[in-house]
């Protein structure tokens, strides 16, 4: 007895299906680890850039810590990744998040030094306007080094504004919401530092302690 054509497609359907997913499972368990390892080495890279890998001789992409400071740093909780030298801190960078840019959130890695120093700032992501607001990426503009070596007092808290509100930070052409918001969390991530800079390392070494 012939089956009819259409339950022949089925079962054929079936079976294509079947060897798709598992052929697709086992790629995925052949490259998980080297999609692991590209994004650990494109973290280090980017942590690397903020807090030179001579500066330290810990993995900071392993030691870390979370912090709940919605209100200075962002969101509900902050990963914080802490570099040492001989056991002793040297920076910490902070997963800070802008709330308010003009398209939407902006996440960023902010590393303040243990002497409440810059030792830069990095757009990990961003939504805002292309040929505007976009001038954060470093990719686009120098905007985003202005911030190394800056601090509370450097330029003095007050100051601690885009230029077009009395500060000392450049905005853009026609795009003033972005570089504005971003300097804001920026001196919000560095009040944060001044209140619980050294709380952070004390918490990670309780930890490793017990």
């Amino acid at each position: 007895m012939i089956k009819h054509p259409i339950s022949v497609a089925g079962v054929l359907l079936a079976l294509f299906a079947t060897a798709g997913t598992a052929l697709v499972a086992v790629t995925n368990d052949l490259t998980a680890d080297k999609i692991a390892a590209n994004e650990r080495e494109a973290l280090l890279q980017s942590l690397s850039a903020l807090v030179p890998a001579d500066s330290i001789d810990n993995d900071i992409v392993t030691d870390t810590t979370i912090v709940k400071q919605p209100d200075l740093l962002g969101n509900e909780q902050t990963l914080v990744y802490l570099g040492r030298s001989k056991g002793k801190p040297v920076a910490a960078v902070f997963t800070s998040v802008v709330p308010n840019g003009y398209s939407g959130p902006i996440k960023l890695l902010v590393a303040v030094r243990t002497d409440g120093t810059l030792g830069g700032v990095r757009v990990v992501s961003h939504k805002e306007t292309p040929g505007l607001g976009d001038k954060i990426e470093e990719t686009r503009s120098n905007w985003i080094y202005s911030f190394k070596d800056k601090s509370l007092s450097n330029p003095e808290l007050s100051r601690w504004k885009v230029k077009k509100d009395g500060g000392d930070f450049d905005q853009f052409t026609g795009a003033t919401i972005t570089p504005r918001a971003i300097v804001n969390s920026v001196k919000s991530t560095l009040m944060y530092f001044n209140r619980y800079g050294e709380s952070l390392f004390k918490k990670t070494d309780k930890a490793a302690k017990k």
